[in-house]
């Protein structure tokens, strides 16, 4: 939300400007009013929005021609559709007219979209005063143009896209309607309260009365819950709709902030990054939500599904040759679990814009999804206590080629894939390619050649101390118990004398 509000008041000499601006400071009408009023500033504690806001007399040159030709065209003449800034039509002086002038203002208003609306007033009176001024600000604060076109009398693509996304993260059960539950929840979390039951089905009945599949099985679909959203703008209560937007995240322009997406998380060099109890608690009640067929896997589509709230997908087809699968070779729950911890561990703040996205601080009710992850102690420091708290580590598998290391890592996955080999002669040379947790040399018994090689590999790499200090070497042939020795691995590097 905007920080401040500008209000300017524009129009021809005489028509009361500077008369509405005085009577709103001092609440009564002026005696003697100024040829132009200075700059005011009304704090923020005293508005309904709890915004500052700045209101400019403007007096500067003369305007004769009428709203259509001058007024609008010098506000917003080079401004796009979408980035006009609103208008409020103000007539004043109504102590001094019987009637209304809405029917002349009406065309004005269906012409131009960005009228945001008209208040008639009066200065001497102190007629909506305060009002015209509310108006104002709330023009600012909860616009309408990017929600919805007049013209087209409907909601706009993007404002579309932000509310389907909001539908999916509170249909907490994948059904595609809001339960009674559902939607007393949503309504807690945007608006602190739920709705009296009386009150929830009223919200039904108009949506029924109004849309022909806008209610199902007593609760709301997405075409409902974007027609009440329609009925909110169009009845100007867009606040209303912009409360929730916000509350997921969105700005004014329905993108997500960076502030909501990529929270500050500051993770020291000799740290690590892991999912903690509260991330893995919203994962797999996600996890549960789109396995639809409740087979302890996700096929394509229920992948696609969990992730359709996303603007792009984030894990491509090399996943199903990372992770452990299902029979059907569908990612196995442990699979997913897995990939979510990988990308914890290695690109922790691409995990935090995905749980964004996936509305993690929004279901889970916390101030960011930082409170998902758990930076570790340094490492130097779990090796000088011999222990550590960490549950990811980073294990590098070093051989030349034809000692099997892929075949020795297939077998943590169960089955045939193809992995990525690096050529150790020309990567592995560079310290940040060589960090790691265990380093495991792996040589063929048939051949002492290769022997030789991880040798060699061995002493220049240890001859480091940033190696030395924060690493174990382990040297494993074919014929090796393949987690016993990454188990007894780990156990030495935290429980040898540093």
């Amino acid at each position: 939300m905007k920080r401040d509000v500008r209000i300017l008041l524009l129009g021809e000499p005489k028509v009361g400007k500077t008369s509405l601006i005085m009577s709103l400071v001092g609440e009564e009408f002026p005696q003697q009013v100024p040829l132009r009023a200075e700059e005011i500033t009304i704090p923020a504690d005293v508005t309904p929005e709890k915004v500052p806001t700045h209101i400019v007399d403007y007096s500067g040159i003369k305007l004769t021609l009428s709203i259509r030709t001058k007024w609008i065209p010098l506000v917003n003449g080079g401004a796009e559709k979408g980035s006009k800034i609103p208008i409020i039509l103000v007539g004043n002086k109504s102590d001094l007219r019987s009637g209304s002038s809405m029917e002349t203002i009406l065309p004005i208003m269906n012409q131009f979209s960005e009228i945001e609306t008209c208040v008639e007033c009066s200065a001497k009176n102190l007629k909506n005063i305060s009002e015209l001024f509310y108006y104002a600000q709330k023009a600012v604060l909860h616009p309408t143009a990017p929600l919805y076109d007049p013209e087209d009398k409907q909601l706009k693509p993007q404002c579309v896209r932000a509310l389907s996304r909001i539908f999916s993260i509170s249909d907490q059960d994948n059904d595609h309607i809001l339960s009674d539950a559902e939607l007393n929840c949503f309504q807690k979390l945007c608006f602190g309260n739920p709705l009296a039951p009386q009150a929830l089905e009223d919200v039904k009945t108009v949506v029924w009365k109004n849309t022909s599949d806008g209610v199902q099985d007593n609760g709301l679909t997405l075409n409902g819950f974007l027609f009440l959203n329609t009925l909110f703008i169009q009845r100007g209560r867009h606040e209303t709709t912009w409360t929730i937007l916000r509350k997921f995240g969105y700005d004014d322009t329905l993108e997500l902030t960076d502030e909501y997406l990529y929270p500050p998380l500051r993770v020291s060099v000799c740290c690590t990054t892991e999912l903690n109890h509260l991330g893995h608690q919203f994962l797999q009640k996600l996890f549960d939500k789109y396995d639809e067929d409740k087979d302890s896997a996700l096929s394509p589509a229920e992948l696609k599904n969990l992730f359709s709230v996303l603007p792009y997908m984030p894990w491509g087809p090399e996943v199903y040759s990372n992770v452990p699968l299902s029979d059907d070779n569908y990612i196995s729950q442990h699979g997913y679990f897995c990939q979510w911890m990988l990308s914890a561990y290695l690109d922790v703040h691409r995990c935090l814009e995905h749980l964004g996205h996936l509305g993690y601080p929004i279901l889970m009710e916390r101030e960011s999804q930082t409170s998902a992850i758990t930076v570790t102690r340094e490492k130097a420091l779990d090796l000088e206590k011999r222990q550590t708290q960490r549950t990811v580590f980073l294990c590098k598998v070093i051989g030349p080629r034809g000692t099997g290391k892929t075949d020795f890592l297939r077998a943590f996955l169960q089955r045939s894939t193809e992995l990525e080999e690096v050529d150790v002669e020309t990567e592995f040379l560079k310290a940040a390619d060589a960090a790691c947790d265990v380093a495991c040399l792996m040589y063929d018994v048939s051949d002492p050649d290769s022997f030789n090689y991880c040798a060699s590999i061995y002493k220049v790499r240890n001859h480091h101390t940033y190696m030395s200090s924060t690493s174990f070497w382990l040297r494993v042939t074919l014929g090796a118990t393949i987690a016993a020795m990454l188990g007894f691995a780990l156990y030495r590097a935290f429980s040898r004398h540093k």
